[in-house]
């Protein structure tokens, strides 16, 4: 009796580093554009509708219980045509692991990822399903160096580093964390499916207008300290005016 409580109390123990290692990526992080953001004002499941930003840029949402969102807004270039670029929209959400090097594993659910392709100079438009799973090496949650709001750096699987992100929402704006549009295949168990789509098309009318983020007018463009050689300039100007207009008048 003893042995199985302190092997129960040990895996108690070995759990709790990961619970507090993964409560630090709770909330929605987006780039310096602060135009994309993951939830009901990116893309609307119930009548199949993404919502263009005005600006690209990338958005991820976590969760305490381990689900994610994701919003990616890119701009491809157009060799044959340079002044008519492609855009990509890109959103899916689904689960994500912590394992014990650091690294993250995204995995989505797989029939709810919706891609968007324009190519606005010949109106040209492909809606299809996305479906991509992830995997970061590592990440990193700290203090922005000249912002001083939380930064969020995310690092691909060959190490290469994202865009960094700040934290715009938390708690985090998500669509519901649950499959959302089910196939055939999904439905067919017993119909428990088509009732959790209910259910999260109801929860989708109740989370109300879209909200400003957080921090909104803290990521300003950078703007030049001050000089005081400017006034010193500035005095010498306004004396020569002064001693001009002194001997003129």
């Amino acid at each position: 009796m003893s042995l199985s409580l302190r092997s129960i109390l040990l895996a108690g123990l070995a759990l709790l580093p990961f619970t507090i290692a993964q409560s630090d990526l709770v909330g929605t992080w987006s780039t310096k554009s602060r135009s994309v953001f993951t939830g009901p004002g990116f893309y609307d499941p119930v009548n199949e509708k993404i919502f263009e930003p005005a600006l690209p840029g990338i958005a991820y949402s976590f969760t305490a219980d381990g689900h994610y969102e994701e919003a990616y807004y890119r701009a491809i270039s157009n060799p044959q045509n340079p002044t008519c670029p492609q855009g990509i929209i890109q959103w899916q959400h689904g689960t994500f692991q912590k394992l014990a090097n650091g690294s993250l594993i995204l995995s989505p659910f797989g029939v709810d990822g919706r891609q968007l392709q324009s190519t606005p100079c010949i109106s040209q438009t492909i809606y299809t399903r996305y479906n991509q799973s992830e995997l970061f090496s590592r990440y990193s949650v700290y203090p922005d160096p000249y912002h001083n709001i939380p930064r969020l750096d995310l690092f691909q699987f060959n190490g290469a580093p994202m865009a960094p992100m700040y934290l715009a929402y938390n708690p985090p704006q998500m669509l519901p964390t649950q499959t959302l549009n089910p196939t055939a295949s999904a439905t067919s168990a017993g119909g428990a499916s088509s009732t959790n789509t209910a259910n999260a098309k109801r929860s989708l009318e109740d989370l109300g207008a879209f909200q400003e983020p957080l921090n909104k007018n803290v990521l300003m463009p950078y703007k030049e300290p001050f000089n005081p050689d400017k006034i010193w300039w500035y005095g010498l100007g306004l004396l020569g005016l002064g001693s001009v207009g002194y001997f003129c008048f």
